[in-house]
């Protein structure tokens, strides 16, 4: 299952990459985000490892994520791999004017672990890209909040 979300930020793109970059933001507009935590390697490079910590409902959801390619300003990819799930997202930043920028997410989900997973992956594919849109909603009011008010 692959998709597509974007969404234009009214803020130069620089600054629109070192927010979204920056874990001490991620709490602003990741809902349950608790904590990142390098594994292996050097942060925010090729093949490093970091595991990450999300609170969903009561439980504490834990992801390991390795970075693929990490060009930012303009872009970074990453897998990411989970107990139930494994997908890879890219992240773009474009330029579309000197204050406007274009946050662009591709994330594609390669492997589904167990029953439950498979089915909700199966009946309710959009869920997913429904969360990946709603965290990018939240990091633009974030970002233009903090730097436009």
């Amino acid at each position: 299952m692959k998709y597509t979300c974007s969404i234009e930020i009214d803020l130069p793109l620089d600054l629109v990459s070192a927010l979204w970059s920056d874990e001490s933001n991620f709490h602003h507009w990741q809902d349950g985000y608790l904590s990142t935590d390098l594994l292996e390697g050097s942060k925010n490079t090729v093949g490093a490892k970091s595991r990450i910590t999300l609170l969903q409902g009561r439980r504490k959801i834990e992801l390991t994520e390795t970075i693929l390619t990490n060009e930012l300003p303009f872009e970074k990819a990453a897998l990411y791999e989970h107990v139930h799930m494994t997908n890879t997202q890219v992240t773009r930043f474009e330029e579309l004017t000197q204050n406007k920028t274009l946050y662009t997410s591709i994330v594609e989900y390669t492997k589904f672990n167990g029953f439950i997973p498979k089915l909700i992956a199966k009946l309710f594919p959009g869920m997913f890209k429904k969360q990946s849109q709603k965290w990018m909603n939240q990091f633009k009011v974030f970002a233009q909040t903090k730097h436009l008010g």
